[in-house]
């Protein structure tokens, strides 16, 4: 085999890891192309995407990237090409690409590439996966049953009712109870049993993936002022509370349930080190208003790495060279980081 140049970084894994394609109406080409140009500027780990070689090429072409290929039988050859050319294991496209309208033609080589990059780390030849985002509406109507990527990837892992989503940032960290659950259904959504267990999920993680040694959680009210003793709701006092008391007695250090509004300013930030949050926008909201463009989505509970660009498909900008691939460079860097802190890597 023709070794090329060698490429050697802080983070370098004993294995690549696997992009998905994400949608390719999107800016998931976009963003992946220009990490790849970003490889030795933000000392990535080498990686190589699972989509449509053709595709890819003719978006770097419109975007002005110089961004050569190599196809790859042998995902460890990512290693090898890495500095010189994007590695790509082919997943053909089944039609055309309109730029910003996704298609339900399409779909079935957006679950392909998801499926073998899942079996890729389940058969030893990729350190984790990192998914590019995708349209589930889109997947919904070619009959795609599950709530989002991180219910499928637990059903893939044969554990669904195991994975916890996480998101994360240099300066804060949020896992949720309800993921994408609509507001009126919400309070019969969580349970005294579902929060002790993602509880106990973020603590583990917090320690395996992420080096705290003794980590402390914070847990966000459903209701206003925490439901104000009950005037306000009761789920505080029936539900969340005595989830907190249980999680106590098994050792844990985990606070009551504080008024989301006064959670996550600067100064209560240095309390805790992730918050158990009651549902998606209560933890999405502060996220993205702290660091917009450097989320990552990290799927806890499952037996392979999994992060992800905190960000939608981009539609609305997509094939116009205005996406930034700050996300998806952030959720590379921690895959590596959970790996190596895993000492798998």
């Amino acid at each position: 085999m023709q070794r090329h140049t060698e490429y050697n970084n802080s983070m370098a894994l004993k294995l690549p890891l696997a992009v998905t394609s994400g949608d390719p109406a999107g800016i998931a080409a976009e963003i992946t192309l220009k990490a790849w140009t970003m490889r030795h500027s933000y000392d990535l780990p080498p990686f190589y995407v699972l989509g449509d070689p053709d595709f890819l090429a003719q978006q770097a072409k419109s975007l002005g990237l110089d961004v050569p290929q190599k196809i790859i039988n042998q995902r460890l050859e990512s290693c090898d090409y890495f500095a010189d050319a994007l590695p790509i294991v082919p997943v053909p496209l089944n039609a055309p690409v309109t730029m910003g309208v996704s298609d339900t033609a399409n779909a079935p080589a957006v679950l392909a590439s998801i499926n073998q990059a899942v079996a890729d780390v389940q058969q030893g030849v990729a350190a984790g996966i990192i998914t590019n985002p995708i349209q589930k509406g889109t997947l919904y109507a070619a009959g795609f049953p599950h709530g989002g990527h991180t219910e499928y990837l637990g059903s893939l892992c044969g554990n669904a009712n195991d994975a916890v989503m996480m998101l994360a940032t240099d300066d804060l960290k949020v896992v949720l109870a309800t993921i994408h659950v609509p507001i009126k259904d919400i309070p019969i959504s969580i349970s005294k049993e579902k929060i002790i267990f993602i509880a106990s999920a973020t603590i583990h993680a917090l320690k395996q993936d992420f080096g705290i040694t003794h980590p402390r959680l914070a847990v966000a009210a459903l209701n206003p002022h925490a439901g104000e003793g009950g005037t306000i709701g009761r789920e505080e006092i029936e539900i969340i509370q005595p989830a907190v008391e249980t999680l106590r007695l098994q050792g844990f250090q985990v606070e009551n349930p504080a008024a989301a509004d006064t959670l996550f300013h600067a100064e209560a930030r240095k309390n805790y080190d992730a918050v158990l949050c009651m549902y998606h926008d209560q933890a999405l909201i502060p996220l993205k208003t702290l660091d917009f463009w450097g989320g990552v989505n990290v799927t806890l509970g499952l037996p392979i790495v999994r992060t992800s660009p905190d960000h939608g498909t981009g539609l609305g900008i997509a094939g116009q060279n205005k996406a930034r691939p700050d996300s998806l460079i952030a959720a590379l860097k921690m895959a590596a980081q959970i790996e190596k802190a895993r000492g798998i890597a």
